[in-house]
C-alpha cells in the first residue's frame, strides 16, 4: 500500500482510543466526532461534523450549501432551521398512509459521495492547509456512517483531510447482506493501523433489548459491602454513564451501573430522555431518546412509540439498517395478541427493509409469521402483495416463481375488496392491480400489464378526490410510460412522462428514463438536457453520468465524454462499462500508460472480457504482434460478433506479413460493422496479396465513405496498383 496519513486507530478501550486518536497530530483538528449509534442513530457522526459545519459555510459559500441541499437534510434534520428544502418530491411530501414508494437502497452511498464532495469543496474554499478528522467508536456506528467514511477513505484528498478514525481491536463486523462500500476492506487498504492494547476484555455493554428494566441488579446491589466514598463515587460514575448515553465502555462504569437499583435506573434514564426531547433536535430521538425510554420506567409504552417514530423516520429516509434494528427492537416489546397495530408495523418495515437490503428470504419468513398471527385482513392484504413482490422481483433471477407471484397478487386483490370504506377498497385496488401489472410484464405479457396500468388511474380518478394519492397515481402514470417504451409505442410513452415530470418535477429518475427514451428516439441533444436536469437534481451516482458521456461519444464529443467516463468511476471504480468505454478512448487518443490501467483494473474485475482483451490486443500491436493475435483471438473466442477484434487481429497478420490471415480477418469486421478505415486496411492487404481490382474496390468505396481519407487513398493506389 502506498504512504497514507490516514491512520486506523485499534484499541479494546474507549480511553485507549481517545489517547491513541489526539497522540502525535500534525495538522488542526476540523472535528471531534463519536459515530456511536446509540448517540443519534443513522449518520451520529457525519451529522455532528455538519452542524458544526453549515452554519459557517452557509456564511461564506451559500452556493455550496444549495448545491447540496438535499445531502445536508437527509443527513442532519436541525438543519431544516438554516437550510431550506427546494428539491422536494412526491416521495418525500407523501403523508404515511399514501406513501406507495420507498427510496432505493443505493440513496445513502448518493447522500455518501455528495457529502464528500461538500466536505472536499469546503476544504477547497479554505485552502489553508490539511485538517485534522477525529472519529471514535466507528465499530458501533451506523451502516450510514460506515459507508460515508468508506468513500471518504477513498475519496478524500490526502493534502487536505487525513482521518484518524478509531474501533475497537476485534475485527470490523459487516453487517449481513450486500454492501456498495464496506468499512472494513476500506480500512484495511486506505488507512495505516495503529494498534493500542489488544488484551483487555472487551466491556460487556448492555444492549438496547428493553430486557434492562428487570431488579436483577438492584438486588445483587443491596447484599454488597462498600466504604460509603466509594459508593458515591460508583453512584456518580454510574449517572455519568447515562449521562453520556451508555456508550461508554469502563467496567467499572458499567458494574457501577449496573449496581444501581432498577428505579433509580428508570428514573436516570426518563430523566435524560425528557432533557434531550427538550432541545427539540430531531436527531436525538433516532438514537439516545429510544434507548433511555426503553430502559425508562415504560418500556411497553413510551420505549414501544419512542421506537416506532424512529422507525417511521428512517424507513422513510432509507435508513434501512437502522429500521431493521428499531423493528427487531420494538418487536421485543410488544405483545403482538394485545398491541397488533405496534406489531405489524414494527414487522411490515423491517420486511421492506431486508427486501431493499437484498435479504428477501428474511422477509418472507416475518410474512409467513405474521400470517399465522392474525386474521385481519389488511394485514394478510398487505403480506400477500409484498409476498408477491418478491417471487417477481426481489429474489435472484433463477429462483423467481412469477406463477407464485401473479397467485399472491390475487390473493391482495381481494383482501382489497373486503375494506369497509369505498374509497380505501379503491386505493387497495388499484395498488395491488398494479403489483399484478408488474408480474404480467415479467411474464411478457405488456398488452394485460398496460391494461391493468391505464383501468387503475381510471378507476383512481372515478373514486377518489383530484387531492388525494399524488404519489401513487404519478407512480402507475410513470409505470404506463414504461409500458408504452416497452411496446415500441416511444412518443406516447415520452408524453407520459412528460406530464408525470409536471407533477413531479424533482424526481430524478424521471428524468433519467426520459433521457434513454429520448435517446432511442435519436433526440440526443435533449437526451443531454435530461441528464444534466437529472445531475442538478440529485446527489451523485454513477449511472446518470454514463449515459450522459454515452451521448456525448456518441455526437462525437471525445473529451467531453472521457471527462464524464472519469467522474463515473471516480464515483465507481468497479463500474466495468465505464472501465472499457475510458479504455477505448484513451487507446485512441494515444494514451497508451492510461489505457493499460483501465485494461488491467477491469481485467482484474472481469478476466474474460472480450472488450477490454480487445483494447488489451490493440495496446500490444505497439510491440509484440504475436502476443497480440493471441490476445484478440482469445476476445473473439469470447464474442465472435466484435468487429474491432476482428479488425486488430487482421492488422497484425497483415503487419506479419500474413496476407491470406489478414484479409480474412478484416473481411469478417467488415461483414459485422463496414468502417472504412477497415475498407483501407483490406484494400493494402489485397494490393500486397496482388488481387488488384478487390483492391481498387477496397480503396474508391473507401474514398466515397470518408472524404478525408480521399487523399491518402489516392497515394496508395497510385503506389500499389498498376496503371
Amino acid at each position: 500500500m502506498e504512504p497514507t496519513p490516514h491512520r486506523w486507530i485499534r484499541a479494546a478501550r474507549h480511553r485507549d482510543r481517545r489517547r491513541l486518536l489526539a497522540d502525535g497530530l500534525d495538522a488542526p483538528v476540523l472535528a471531534d466526532l463519536d459515530a456511536h449509534r446509540w448517540l443519534r442513530g443513522p449518520y451520529t457522526a457525519v451529522g455532528a461534523l455538519l452542524r458544526g459545519l453549515v452554519p459557517t459555510v452557509l456564511a461564506e459559500r451559500p452556493d455550496l450549501v444549495a448545491a447540496h441541499e438535499i445531502e445536508l437534510l437527509s443527513v442532519a434534520p436541525e438543519l431544516r432551521e438554516l437550510v431550506p428544502a427546494t428539491r422536494e418530491t412526491l416521495t418525500s411530501l407523501a403523508v404515511p398512509e399514501e406513501r406507495t414508494r420507498f427510496y432505493p437502497r443505493a440513496r445513502t452511498l448518493r447522500l455518501a459521495h455528495g457529502l464528500v464532495e461538500f466536505l472536499d469543496a469546503w476544504l477547497r474554499h479554505l485552502d489553508d492547509g490539511p485538517r485534522c478528522l477525529l472519529v471514535e467508536n466507528l465499530h458501533e456506528a451506523d451502516p450510514t456512517d460506515r459507508e460515508f467514511f468508506a468513500v471518504l477513505l477513498r475519496r478524500a484528498d490526502p493534502t487536505r483531510l487525513r482521518l484518524r478514525l478509531a474501533t475497537t481491536a476485534a475485527p470490523v463486523e459487516e453487517p449481513p447482506g450486500p454492501a456498495a462500500a464496506p468499512l472494513g476492506p476500506a480500512l484495511r487498504r486506505y488507512a495505516a493501523p495503529v494498534d493500542g492494547d489488544r488484551t483487555g476484555p472487551l466491556a460487556d455493554l448492555p444492549r438496547p433489548t428493553g430486557a434492562e428494566t428487570t431488579g436483577v441488579a438492584a438486588s445483587n446491589a443491596e447484599t454488597s459491602v462498600e466504604p460509603a466514598g466509594m459508593k458515591a463515587a460508583g453512584t456518580e460514575a454510574a449517572r455519568e454513564y447515562v449521562r453520556g448515553d451508555c456508550v461508554d465502555d469502563d467496567p467499572t462504569v458499567l458494574a457501577a451501573y449496573r449496581t444501581l437499583p432498577a428505579a433509580v435506573r428508570a428514573d436516570l434514564h426518563d430523566a435524560r430522555a425528557d432533557e434531550l426531547l427538550a432541545t427539540g433536535e430531531r436527531s436525538w430521538r433516532l438514537g439516545a431518546v429510544t434507548l433511555h425510554r426503553e430502559r425508562g420506567g415504560a418500556p411497553a409504552t413510551a420505549g414501544v412509540q419512542a421506537l416506532r417514530d424512529a422507525l417511521e423516520y428512517c424507513v422513510n429516509l432509507g435508513f434501512y439498517h437502522a429500521t431493521l434494528e428499531y423493528g427487531a427492537r420494538g418487536r421485543a416489546l410488544v405483545d403482538w395478541s394485545a398491541q397488533m397495530e405496534h406489531w405489524w408495523a414494527f414487522t411490515t418495515k423491517m420486511t421492506t427493509s431486508l427486501m431493499a437490503l437484498g435479504r428477501p428470504i428474511e422477509a418472507l419468513a416475518l410474512y409467513d409469521e405474521a400470517r399465522a398471527h392474525t386474521d385481519s385482513a389488511m394485514v394478510h392484504m398487505q403480506a400477500a402483495y409484498a409476498t408477491g413482490m418478491i417471487y417477481t422481483r426481489h429474489l435472484e433471477t433463477g429462483e423467481r416463481d412469477h406463477r407464485q407471484a401473479r397467485a399472491w397478487c390475487n390473493a391482495a386483490i381481494a383482501y382489497a375488496r373486503l375494506a369497509p370504506d369505498r374509497q380505501q377498497s379503491a386505493a387497495h385496488l388499484v395498488f395491488n392491480r398494479n403489483g399484478l401489472a408488474l408480474v404480467a410484464m415479467h411474464e411478457g405479457k405488456l398488452d394485460e400489464a398496460l391494461d391493468l396500468v391505464t383501468r387503475g388511474l381510471a378507476e383512481l380518478d372515478e373514486a377518489l378526490g383530484a387531492g388525494q394519492h399524488h404519489l401513487h397515481r404519478s407512480v402507475l402514470r410513470h409505470n404506463r410510460s414504461q409500458l408504452l417504451a416497452a411496446l415500441g409505442r416511444r412518443e406516447e410513452a415520452l408524453a407520459e412522462l412528460d406530464a408525470v415530470i409536471e407533477v413531479d418535477p424533482n424526481h430524478v429518475e424521471y428524468h433519467l428514463d426520459r433521457g434513454g427514451l429520448l435517446r432511442r428516439l435519436g433526440r440526443d441533444e435533449e437526451a443531454l438536457a435530461s441528464y444534466d436536469q437529472a445531475i442538478r437534481l440529485s446527489p451523485p451516482f454513477p449511472e446518470v453520468h454514463y449515459n450522459r458521456a454515452d451521448v456525448l461519444l456518441e455526437l462525437g464529443a471525445v473529451q467531453a465524454a472521457l471527462a464524464g467516463f472519469d467522474r463515473v468511476l471516480d464515483l465507481e471504480p468497479e463500474h466495468l462499462d465505464a472501465r472499457i468505454n475510458r479504455a477505448g478512448l484513451r487507446q485512441a487518443l494515444d494514451d497508451t500508460e492510461g489505457a493499460w490501467a483501465d485494461v488491467r483494473a477491469g481485467l482484474d474485475l472481469a478476466p474474460g472480457n472480450a472488450y477490454l482483451l480487445c483494447v488489451r490486443g490493440q495496446l500490444e500491436l505497439e510491440h509484440d504482434l504475436a502476443q497480440a493475435r493471441r490476445t484478440l483471438s482469445a476476445a473473439l473466442a469470447v464474442d465472435p460478433t466484435l468487429a474491432a477484434a476482428w479488425a486488430a487481429r487482421g492488422a497484425a497478420a497483415y503487419q506479419e506479413g500474413d496476407l491470406a490471415a489478414a484479409v480474412a480477418d478484416l473481411s469478417h469486421a467488415l461483414a459485422l460493422d463496414d468502417d472504412p478505415a477497415v475498407r483501407f486496411n483490406r484494400g493494402l492487404a489485397l494490393a500486397d496479396a496482388g488481387r488488384h481490382a478487390e483492391a481498387d474496390a477496397d480503396f474508391q468505396a473507401c474514398a466515397a465513405a470518408d472524404p478525408d481519407l480521399a487523399a491518402e487513398v489516392r497515394e496508395h493506389r497510385a503506389r500499389l496498383l498498376p496503371a
